[in-house]
């Protein structure tokens, strides 16, 4: 008896579990996911002319017109509602290291390695700014230590030891 139960839970592992563990069947999906219907060849095609203009203006290390028309035309109209004078005015701000970084991660590996060892560079020269300050400020103090210890000894020199 206990051999035949044996048996049988062996050959439900196998059966159930074990193909379970090797082949993972993919949880559902929630009920309020609707599946998209299947398109068209047409409209797979105006999907995969989308997908490469895309991509192929992505390799553009200068992301202009074609690929953000929306952004350039609100520059050219806030451009437009200035007055002659202040077009070229320098107010405009320089991108942030962050927006470098992305644009030269979009150009290839030989835009980005100058970015790169310029971010170095910039922390490089804070770090040793800082380092140098803290020095100075260090050796200030020790001067300062330094003189009130004199000043005491100078002082404790010129008073008689039996005037206390």
């Amino acid at each position: 008896m206990k051999f035949n139960v044996v048996c049988k839970k062996l050959y439900n592992y196998v059966r159930y579990d074990l193909k379970e563990i090797a082949f993972p069947s993919s949880l559902p999906d929630p009920p309020h996911i609707k599946k998209r219907g299947i398109l068209s060849w047409k409209e797979r095609f105006l999907v995969l002319k989308e997908a490469s203009r895309l991509y192929g203006a992505s390799w553009v290390r200068d992301i202009g017109p074609e690929l953000r028309p929306h952004e350039y035309r609100k520059k050219a109209e806030s451009e437009e509602d200035k007055p002659n004078g202040e077009k070229g005015a320098p107010n405009e701000r320089e991108p942030s290291t962050l927006e470098d970084l992305a644009v030269a991660a979009k150009g290839g590996m030989e835009s980005l390695r100058p970015a790169l060892q310029r971010v170095y560079m910039t922390r490089a020269s804070a770090y040793r700014d800082a380092l140098r300050s803290f020095i100075e400020g260090y050796q200030e103090g020790i001067h300062q230590v330094m003189e009130k210890k004199d000043d005491h000894k100078s002082q404790g020199a010129d008073t008689p030891k039996g005037s206390n």
